[in-house]
C-alpha cells in the first residue's frame, strides 16, 4: 500500500493543476446533475418488505385493487358538521377524490349513513372527516396528496378544510428535510471554519478543509442521485451524507494539512514533507475510512431501504471525503505552496490579549496532554472507577428505551400534517388512523365462517365495529348491509377492524394480540398501523445482535490488525459501549421521556427503532478513527522499550492529544448543527452522534485509556505466539514515513498553551 501513497504524492507534485482541474470539472458535473435530487428522494423506506403488514398490502393490492397510501380531509365549520356549507365541501372533497383517477377507498362522514359515520365527526360535532387512500410508490403518493391538498385545503364560507395523514406526512417531511439541509450547511459552514481557524491561525489553511468538504459532497450527491435511478433512496440519505461528507472530509483534510505544515516546519523541503504526509497521515486517514465504510455497510443487512439508504449515504460520504483527502487536498498543498500559512487571523487575537503571535513550538512533555496522562496514569484506579461509575449513570435511562416507529409526530407543530394529527387524536372518540385491516388470501368456502368470524372480532374489547362485505358488526351483532373498507372475491376476503386504541400505544399492541387469536376460517394476514409497527420494530430488533455482532468483530480485527494486541480491541469494544451507553441514556432521557422540553420536539414515548443501530454503527466507525490513532503513537513508545508505562502513555497522548482534541471539535461542530433539524430523530440523531464524539475524544481517549492502559501494563500488548507472529508479517501500521523518518519522531502539529495545533 506504500506504493499507492507514494503515487499519490508524485501525482500531486507532478500535475497539481491539472488534478484541481478534472476535480473541478467532475464538481461542476456533478453538481448540475445532482442538484434535483432533493426533490426526487423520498421520506418512506420505513417497512420490512417481507413482513405480516407488507404480504397484506400485496394481498389487498393484487386480489381487490385495493392500496395506496392514507390522505385525511378535516372539514371543521363553526356551524357544525351538518351544516349546508360543511356538507357541501364534504361532498365537494369526496367527488373531486373519486374524479382524479389516484384515489381508492373514500369514506366520507357525509356519505356514510348513521350510526357508522360516528367515528368520522369529532366530539364537538364541528369537525368532519373525509379518508381515502391515494396511490402511488413512496415517491408519488406524496406529490399526488400535495396537489390534492393544495386543490381542496384552505378556508371558504367560514369552513376550514386541511389535509394529513400519512401521504401528507411522507410530503412535509421531504419538504422539512430540505429546508433542514439548508440550515445544517448555514451552521456549520461558517461555525467549522472559526474552529479551523483557531485550529489552523491561518484562513487559507483553515479553507482548505471545507474545500475539500465541498468536493466530496459534491460528488456524493451526484452519486446518490444515480444510485436512485436503479434502487429507492430514503431522502434521508442526503442529510445524512452532507453531514458525513462535511464532518468527514474537514477531519481526514485536517490530518493531512495539520501533518504536513509541521514536517515544513520541522525544515523539510516541501516535496518531502508532502510525501511523508501522504505515508503517515495518508495512510492513517484510509484506515479510518475503510474501518467506517465496513461498519456502515453493515446497515445494508436490514430489509427497510431507509436503512440500506443510510448505508449508502456512508459508503459514499466516506469514499469521496477519503478522495478529496487523498487526492485533491495534497494538490491544493502543492498549488499554495508558503502561501497555506498566509492570512494569519490567529495572530491580532492573541497580540489584543498581549501575547505573542506565534506561539513557541513545544514538544510533547510540554503539552498539557502529557500533564493530563500522567495525572490518569498516577491515579488510574480512581479515574477508571469514577469516569466508569458516570457513563454507566448517564447511560442508565437506557433502559427504559421502548422503541417504535415514527408517526406525523416528528414534524414541528406548524406542519399540516401534525396539525391534522393532533385534531384527530384530540377530537375524536375513535381512532380512524388505528383500523386495523384483516385480510383472508384464501380459503374462506362457502358458508358463513366469514360472517361468524366477524363477529368475534368485534366483540374484542374497545372494537368500536368490523366492517364485512355483508355488513357492519358491532359487539357481536350485525347493524346492516351496509359496508366499506371490506370485501370478498372467490375464497379470498378483507375485513376493517375500527378501535378506539391508539395503535402505537401498548394498548394498542393488547388489543392486536387479542384479534389475532380470535380463531379464524382461513390463514389471515394483519394490516394495519399497529402491525406495521409491530412488525418493522421487529425487522430491527431481530436483526440487531448479527449487526453488532459483526460489528465488533471488524472492529476487533482491524485493533488487532494495528496493535498485535488481543487485549486491546476487548477494551475498545468496552470503551465504545460505555460511550454508547451515554449516548443511548440521553436521547431516551430527552427524546423519549420528554425531559428538557424534548429539545423542542414532542415526546411521543417511544425511540424510532432505526436509531440505536444507526448511531452504534457510525459511531464506532468514528471511535476508530481516534482509537487507533491513540493506540499507534503508544505502541510506538512501547516498542521502544523507553521508560515505563507512564512514560509511553503519557507521550503518546502528548503526541495526539492536540490533534485528536481538534478532529472531534470539528465533528461535534457538524453534529451539532443536525440538531437544528426540525425533524425530531434527526435531531436526536444529532445528539446522540455529537454526545458520543465528544466523550469519546474528551474522556475516553483523554482519561480513561491512559487509567486501564497503566492499570494493564504490559498485558496492554499481549497476544499468543502464533497470532504475534502472524501480526509482525502482515500487521498493519500508521506508517512508516517516508525518508528514514525515525519512529517515534513526533508526527502532530506543535501545540500552544490552548492545546490545539500551531504554525
Amino acid at each position: 500500500m506504500t506504493v499507492l501513497f507514494t503515487g499519490l504524492a508524485r501525482l500531486a507534485l507532478r500535475a497539481p493543476r491539472r488534478v484541481l482541474g478534472v476535480a473541478t470539472l467532475l464538481l461542476l458535473v456533478a453538481g448540475v446533475f445532482g442538484l434535483p435530487i432533493a426533490e426526487q428522494l423520498p421520506a418512506g423506506g420505513y417497512d420490512d418488505p417481507r413482513s405480516e403488514w407488507s404480504r397484506s398490502e400485496q394481498a389487498l393490492a393484487r386480489d381487490f385493487g385495493v392500496g395506496g397510501i392514507s390522505v385525511v380531509f378535516t372539514v371543521s365549520a363553526p356551524g357544525g358538521v351538518d351544516s349546508p356549507p360543511a356538507q357541501a365541501a364534504g361532498r365537494r372533497i369526496a367527488d373531486t377524490l373519486q374524479r382524479s383517477g389516484v384515489v381508492d377507498e373514500i369514506i366520507s362522514y357525509w356519505s356514510v349513513p348513521q350510526p357508522f359515520s360516528a367515528p368520522l365527526v369529532s366530539a364537538d360535532r364541528h369537525t368532519g372527516l373525509v379518508t381515502a387512500l391515494v396511490a402511488g410508490s413512496d415517491g408519488q403518493a406524496p406529490v399526488r396528496a400535495r396537489a390534492l391538498a393544495a386543490e381542496l385545503g384552505g378556508t371558504a364560507d367560514g369552513v376550514r378544510v386541511q389535509a394529513g395523514g400519512q401521504a401528507v406526512a411522507m410530503d412535509d417531511i421531504n419538504r422539512q428535510s430540505r429546508q433542514d439541509l439548508i440550515r445544517i450547511e448555514a451552521l456549520a459552514i461558517p461555525f467549522t471554519f472559526l474552529v479551523l481557524v483557531w485550529i489552523f491561525g491561518s484562513a487559507v489553511a483553515a479553507l482548505l478543509p471545507l474545500l475539500i468538504s465541498a468536493f466530496s459532497i459534491g460528488i456524493s450527491t451526484a452519486l446518490l442521485r444515480a444510485l436512485n435511478q436503479f434502487t429507492d433512496v430514503s431522502i434521508f440519505a442526503l442529510n445524512i451524507t452532507v453531514a458525513l461528507g462535511m464532518a468527514l472530509a474537514v477531519d481526514y483534510s485536517l490530518f493531512i494539512v495539520s501533518r504536513y505544515r509541521e514536517e515544513v516546519a520541522q525544515g523539510a523541503p516541501r516535496e518531502q514533507a508532502l510525501r511523508r504526509t501522504m505515508a503517515t497521515a495518508g495512510r492513517t486517514v484510509t484506515y479510518s475510512a475503510l474501518t467506517l465504510i465496513l461498519t456502515v455497510s453493515m446497515m445494508l443487512i436490514f430489509p427497510m431501504y431507509f436503512m440500506k439508504s443510510i448505508a449508502y449515504a456512508g459508503l459514499i460520504g466516506v469514499s469521496m471525503s477519503l478522495l478529496g483527502a487523498l487526492v485533491v487536498a495534497p494538490a491544493l498543498l502543492v498549488l499554495l505552496g508558503d502561501r497555506i500559512d498566509s492570512a494569519d487571523l490567529r495572530g491580532p487575537v492573541r497580540r489584543l490579549f498581549g501575547r505573542a503571535p506565534h506561539p513557541p513550538r513545544r514538544t510533547p512533555e510540554q503539552t498539557r496532554w502529557y500533564r493530563i496522562a500522567g495525572f490518569a496514569v498516577d491515579h488510574a484506579v480512581p479515574v477508571a472507577v469514577l469516569i466508569t461509575a458516570l457513563f454507566v449513570l448517564l447511560g442508565l435511562p437506557a433502559l427504559g428505551i421502548k422503541l417504535g416507529y415514527p408517526d406525523d409526530r416528528v414534524l414541528p407543530d406548524a406542519a399540516a400534517a401534525r396539525q391534522v394529527g393532533d385534531v384527530m387524536r384530540a377530537e375524536f372518540r375513535q381512532n380512524v388512523a388505528g383500523t386495523v385491516r384483516v385480510v383472508l388470501p384464501d380459503g374462506i368456502g362457502p358458508g358463513d365462517a366469514l360472517d361468524r368470524y366477524a363477529a368475534a372480532l368485534s366483540r374484542v374489547p374497545d372494537v368500536t365495529g368490523v366492517s364485512a362485505p355483508d355488513g357492519i358488526y358491532v359487539g357481536g351483532n350485525r347493524l346492516g348491509t351496509v359496508s366499506f373498507g371490506s370485501g370478498q372475491r372467490g375464497d379470498a376476503a378483507y375485513l376493517s377492524v375500527a378501535t378506539s386504541r391508539d395503535p402505537y400505544s401498548a394498548a394498542g399492541k393488547d388489543q392486536l394480540a387479542a384479534l389475532k387469536s380470535v380463531p379464524a376460517p382461513a390463514p389471515v394476514l394483519f394490516g394495519g398501523l399497529a402491525q406495521r409497527d409491530q412488525d418493522n420494530v421487529a425487522g430491527i430488533v431481530g436483526r440487531v445482535p448479527l449487526v453488532l455482532a459483526l460489528v465488533a468483530l471488524v472492529t476487533f480485527v482491524l485493533m488487532f490488525l494495528f496493535t498485535g494486541s488481543l487485549v486491546l480491541p476487548i477494551k475498545a469494544l468496552i470503551m465504545n459501549l460505555l460511550a454508547l451507553g451515554v449516548c443511548f441514556g440521553a436521547m431516551v432521557w430527552i427524546f423519549q421521556d420528554g425531559h428538557l422540553g424534548a429539545l423542542g420536539t414532542l415526546s411521543t414515548g417511544a425511540t424510532f427503532a432505526a436509531m440505536p443501530p444507526l448511531i452504534a454503527c457510525t459511531a464506532f466507525g468514528l471511535s476508530m478513527d481516534y482509537e487507533l490513532f491513540v493506540l499507534s503513537r503508544m505502541r510506538e513508545e512501547w516498542l521502544r522499550g523507553k521508560g515505563d508505562t507512564r512514560r509511553w502513555v503519557a507521550m503518546g497522548l502528548g503526541r495526539t492529544g492536540a490533534i485528536v482534541t481538534a478532529a472531534a471539535t470539528v465533528m461535534a461542530v457538524v453534529f451539532c448543527a443536525i440538531i437544528a433539524s426540525q425533524v425530531s430523530f434527526m435531531r436526536a440523531f444529532g445528539v446522540g452522534l455529537t454526545l458520543t464524539v465528544l466523550m469519546d475524544a474528551f474522556l475516553i481517549r483523554i482519561l480513561l485509556i491512559p487509567a486501564f492502559m497503566r492499570l494493564l501494563g504490559r498485558a496492554n500488548w499481549w497476544a499468543p505466539g502464533p497470532l504475534a507472529h502472524w501480526h509482525t508479517r502482515i500487521g498493519l501500521r500508521e506508517g512508516e514515513a517516508a525518508d528514514d523518518q525515525a519512529v517515534g519522531e513526533s508526527r502532530l502539529p506543535a501545540t500552544d498553551s490552548s492545546g490545539m495545533a500551531s504554525s
